[in-house]
Order: structure tokens, then C-alpha cells, then sequence
């Protein structure tokens, strides 16, 4: 980490450095590294007793709040802690306090950013949880773009394969921002909440936003969508078939056919 984080201030001398993971890397000294280096961190802290005690009160609240409205309710309370022996000094952590089908849901993070910089719902939410919509990213292309398909003898076309899912991810990519446009489906079926949809393993249906993604386009779009190029024309164009899902929400200039940008019809 070292080495990356001085080859990037070589480059940018004044970039600020912000460190995100699991509770993996919540260690002393990375983080005793980071606070000497002028780096700051956002990690994942393992729950123990000690902790859950610490925002006991606040759990309570939530529960309460969870039973009498019927969905998940969360609370999040910041302080400074240490471990009895491995930290060597206090830090400051944000413990989220959540209720949610009928247990308790509590999650940790240690930070080396101070309250004046980001509250701690936002810290979680917004910082924290950006880290799972990155790992969404990643199994995006490695389920359902097969990236992790790398079994062959030879690094070179190992590496080809992994360009083969890079061309098809920025292909969906480019299908999802500019076929599909501001269209229901888009934002209903394809768009990720990072706070709720990544936020950790347990979280259930309820708590996730839909995931679809590269696998929701690809499965239900491209089986049906015939691409090709038209010569003399210098663009890929799409021809959709009628048996395409969402068809009608497909604008028709992005279309082979058609050219007033109606929908398609139903």
C-alpha cells in the first residue's frame, strides 16, 4: 500500500488519500501507517460485545421504531474506542444501530475523518457502503460477464479474455445509459442503491435495491437484440426483435427501424 499510495503522490503531489475496506484491513498498523502518512481510512470493524454495547440504547430505539412502523429502522451514534491491547491509540467509530426483519442488524466502521469533515450516517452510507457497489461492479463482470473465466494455460490469452469481458461490460454499459435513456425500466429493473443494495451479505430482499445490473440487461436484452453494421454507415446499430423484454421502452432512433423517437409499441 505503500508503494501505491507514493507512486500516486509522485504523480499528484496533492491528492488526498482515502483508504476503504472491509474488516480485513482494520489493523493497527495500517492504520497507525496511514495516520503517519497523511493517508485516511474508512474501514469495516468487527462486532464484539464491547461494541454492541456501546450502542445498545440506540438499538433499542430502532427495534421500537422497526415494530411500530413495520420496516427496517436504523440509528447511528458516533465515539471514540479502542481494543484493550492491539490499538494503540483511540479512534473514532461509527456504530449503526439497525432493526430489521425482526433481529439485529449492527454494523462498525473505524475512521480516521473527523466529525467537522462527515457525519457518521453519511460516512456509512455514502463512503462506507461505496465500497460494496464497487464489489457489485466486479462480480458484474466476473458472474455474469465471465471474467473469471481465466483457466487458460497462458497469461496472454488469459489476459485476452478479460478484454473480451471489458469490451462486453462497457457495451452493456453503453446500452444501459444511452438505448434504455431515462426510460421506467432503467431506473425500476438497473439502477443500484449503494447504501442499501451492497451494504452487507445478511441484508435481506426487502433491504436491497432490485439487482439486475449487466445480468438483468444481458439475460432479458441481448439474447433477442441482433447488433450489426450497417455499411456504409460508421455505427453499430441494434435490431430488436418483438419477442425483446421492455421492448417498447427502447427508443426507436436508437433502433435500425424508426427515426421520430417514439417508443416502441406495446
Amino acid at each position: 500500500m505503500a508503494r501505491i499510495v507514493r507512486q500516486i503522490r509522485t504523480r499528484w503531489p496533492r491528492v488526498r488519500v482515502l483508504l476503504r475496506g472491509d474488516s480485513g484491513f482494520c489493523r493497527e498498523a495500517l492504520m497507525a501507517w496511514c495516520e503517519a502518512d497523511r493517508a485516511d481510512y474508512v474501514f469495516g470493524l468487527a462486532r464484539n460485545a464491547r461494541l454492541a454495547g456501546e450502542i445498545a440504547t440506540e438499538l433499542a430505539a430502532a427495534r421500537t421504531e422497526a415494530e411500530r412502523r413495520g420496516k427496517p429502522a436504523r440509528r447511528f451514534k458516533d465515539f471514540r474506542w479502542s481494543t484493550l491491547d492491539s490499538w494503540s491509540r483511540a479512534r473514532r467509530v461509527i456504530g449503526k444501530a439497525e432493526w430489521t426483519q425482526g433481529e439485529a442488524n449492527p454494523r462498525f466502521i473505524v475512521t480516521s475523518l473527523t466529525p467537522a469533515e462527515i457525519d457518521g450516517r453519511r460516512l456509512y452510507e455514502t463512503i462506507y457502503c461505496a465500497r460494496g457497489e464497487m464489489e457489485n461492479r466486479i462480480k458484474e463482470c466476473q458472474l455474469n460477464l465471465f471474467a473469471d473465466r481465466t483457466s487458460t494455460a497462458t497469461m496472454a490469452a488469459n489476459q485476452l479474455r478479460l478484454w473480451f469481458s471489458g469490451f462486453a461490460y462497457m457495451l452493456l454499459c453503453g446500452l444501459r445509459r444511452i438505448g434504455l435513456g431515462a426510460h421506467p425500466v432503467r431506473h425500476r429493473d438497473l439502477r443500484h442503491d449503494p447504501a442499501e443494495a451492497a451494504e452487507d451479505r445478511r441484508a435481506g430482499p426487502h433491504q436491497r435495491a432490485p439487482y439486475h445490473g449487466c445480468d438483468g440487461l444481458r439475460l432479458p436484452v441481448p439474447a433477442r437484440v441482433r447488433a450489426g453494421t450497417r455499411l456504409p454507415a460508421k455505427s453499430q446499430r441494434l435490431s430488436v426483435t418483438k419477442q425483446t423484454p421492455h421492448r417498447r421502452h427502447i427508443p426507436r432512433q436508437r433502433c435500425p427501424k424508426g427515426g421520430d423517437g417514439k417508443p416502441w409499441p406495446q
